[in-house]
């Protein structure tokens, strides 16, 4: 029922900024939490930031805090990662994903746990250049 369509990847100088976009096809009526992820090449798939959609609560890895800001609109069903202050070990394929419920871990609504996460995007490239 849920799809994803992924975008706004690019590359980029070390210190730019890139915008991704997430459209969520069955959003507020099929999907709990919406999460933002990367993957390096020959690397485990990792949490970058995740969104709950009703209550707009955000949760942030700690390699992003204070350079990536995580946020949703609800009327266009996407949700955003605004990425500040790149760096070159931010170069990854970052996918979009939306859990079929909300969730709590260790007290943290719609954590960074990708095995809670049910449906996934294709992803976009992101690459940052020094």
């Amino acid at each position: 029922q849920v799809h994803l369509v992924e975008s706004g990847g690019g590359s980029v100088q070390a210190g730019g900024s890139l915008a991704l976009s997430c459209v969520v096809f069955g959003y507020t009526d099929s999907t709990a939490c919406v999460g933002w992820f990367r993957q390096y090449i020959g690397k485990e798939r990792e949490g970058v930031a995740t969104v709950a959609i009703r209550s707009s609560w955000t949760t942030y890895a700690d390699s992003v805090k204070g350079r990536f800001t995580i946020s949703q609109d609800n009327a266009k069903n996407t949700v955003f990662l605004q990425m500040n202050s790149l760096e070159p070990d931010d170069t990854a394929t970052y996918y979009c994903a939306a859990s079929r419920r909300l969730f709590v871990v260790g007290g943290t609504i719609c954590p960074l746990q990708l095995n809670e996460y049910d449906y996934w995007g294709r992803g976009t490239q992101v690459t940052v250049s020094s």
